[in-house]
């Protein structure tokens, strides 16, 4: 099976949540450092920590149910789960942790079975191909991770 380029997105994804980024601390050690009791805290004009996690989650998920090429899990289910109400008895720091490392992981193995072909192939509900999805989903990792990290800092963790 031809899959070098499906195994170097798998590479950078491992990489960006776990492993050794050339920007600096990957996603899942730095959001682990974050102290439960601060994620919950809104600044003026920004999310919290929790609802960007969330925000995380639902664009994983996507990315996922994608790749499976569910057809329970929609575009229209991404939306309306997007910046979701957070209810902290539900929404859990510990719990978004272990799910958004879950469906990482979930990625991984899918990724695992596919070749370099499957990248050409278009997304449902999008008009671009998985290459561009899956590369989509590190950057987006990144960028919230930053949004992520300057809370952290702002609020003294």
């Amino acid at each position: 099976m031809n899959n070098k380029e499906v195994q170097s997105i798998i590479t950078n994804l491992e990489r960006v949540l776990t492993g050794q980024p050339w920007y600096g601390e990957a996603v899942m050690p730095m959001l682990r450092k974050i102290h439960p009791a601060v994620v919950y805290i809104n600044p003026k004009n920004s999310h919290a920590a929790i609802e960007i996690l969330y925000h995380m989650i639902t664009w994983a998920e996507f990315t996922l149910s994608r790749v499976q090429k569910k057809q329970d899990y929609d575009l229209k289910t991404a939306e309306e789960m997007d910046w979701r109400i957070i209810d902290p008895k539900v929404h859990t720091w510990a719990k978004a942790l272990d799910e958004f490392e879950q469906l990482h992981k979930q990625l991984v193995a899918e990724l695992q079975t596919k070749d370099d072909a499957f990248l050409n192939e278009m997304v449902d509900y999008r008009e671009y191909n998985f290459r561009f999805l899956l590369n989509g989903l590190i950057q987006h990792n990144i960028y919230h991770l930053g949004q992520i990290a300057f809370l952290k800092n702002l609020l003294g963790e």
